[in-house]
């Protein structure tokens, strides 16, 4: 018997519309969730910076002075500055960490190497962009661990950025760029690399979904992970910035006087505010950057141009 090959009349293929390209948020959204944030820790933040640049003992120490000498409001000197700071560098590294991601091809479920150099990359160009601002930050966080006649007395982040360019120079908004940047690049390639791959991870091994807890348990792993690897730099950064004097802003020499009269563990003086300070401020900053994600989902779903 003849087999019959059933003709089927097959009709012009309808196209299927390309997924659109997701709108990239806001670059300014980094900088606002750590301005936030830094407000809210900013005593803890003022305590490791006048803990690693004196010779108080402790934090405890450190806070009781600060209280006895300026009263409460003194926990919250140089505030300008770390606001200065958190929009000028937190700002510029979230931004460039997105853009470096891109550039390597870093996306969903992207190996912790690559994002490691794209927050490498991201810490470099924050770690230039944001030095004036954190040359401000440390010394108005410094100056009233100071004697009296020894303080700048800056009114606030402008004043002192002008008086800086004036008095010392243009070449002062780069004092202690070296190991500023290169804590800026330890930071990034830790703090926001690390952040991006535990969180992969919970999600991939369905721990969490992509809620609070997700984000609460991946920026707790990358807030310690970060204040370890950070912490020879940040005591170096903080140390040089408020030196003074002929040949004060030499890292070597730096260096050489503390390791010769602290000991090798001079690196890691700190750790325990700088933990405590890092920890609820990352923990504060990823929240905050997620939380106002879906902000911005929200608005965009209303049809708010953002």
């Amino acid at each position: 018997m003849a087999s019959k090959q059933a003709s089927i009349s097959v009709g012009p293929s309808t196209p299927i519309p390309a997924t659109p390209k997701p709108k990239p948020y806001p670059f300014w959204l980094g900088g606002v969730a750590a301005s936030i944030a830094a407000s809210i820790t900013h005593p803890l933040d003022l305590t490791k910076v006048r803990l690693q640049a004196s010779g108080d003992k402790g934090m405890i120490q450190s806070l009781r002075k600060t209280v006895r000498t300026a009263g409460v409001r003194g926990l919250f000197d140089g505030i300008s500055g770390t606001l200065m700071r958190q929009m000028s560098y937190s700002l510029c590294r979230f931004w460039a960490y997105d853009e470096s991601k891109k550039l390597l091809g870093a996306g969903k479920n992207a190996p912790a190497y690559k994002l490691a150099v794209a927050g490498s990359m991201a810490g470099g160009i924050a770690g230039v962009v944001g030095n004036p601002a954190e040359i401000i930050m440390v010394r108005m966080q410094g100056d009233f661990a100071k004697a009296p006649e020894k303080r700048l007395n800056y009114k606030n982040c402008f004043d002192g950025l002008f008086r800086m360019v004036r008095e010392e120079g243009v070449s002062s908004l780069a004092r202690g760029m070296s190991p500023n940047v290169l804590r800026s690049i330890l930071m990034n390639a830790s703090q926001l690399a690390s952040y991006d791959y535990f969180k992969s991870e919970l999600l991939r091994h369905d721990i969490f979904g992509d809620n609070i807890y997700c984000h609460f348990s991946a920026s707790f792993a990358a807030g310690t992970v970060a204040t370890t690897v950070c912490s020879p730099a940040d005591v170096l950064k903080s140390r040089i910035m408020n030196a003074s004097g002929p040949g004060s802003t030499s890292t070597l020499q730096v260096i050489k006087k503390s390791f010769a009269n602290e000991g090798a563990m001079f690196m890691f003086k700190g750790w325990v505010p700088a933990w405590s300070r890092l920890q609820p401020t990352t923990i504060l900053i990823f929240l905050t950057y997620e939380q106002l994600k879906r902000g911005v989902d929200v608005a965009r779903s209303k049809g708010l141009g953002l």
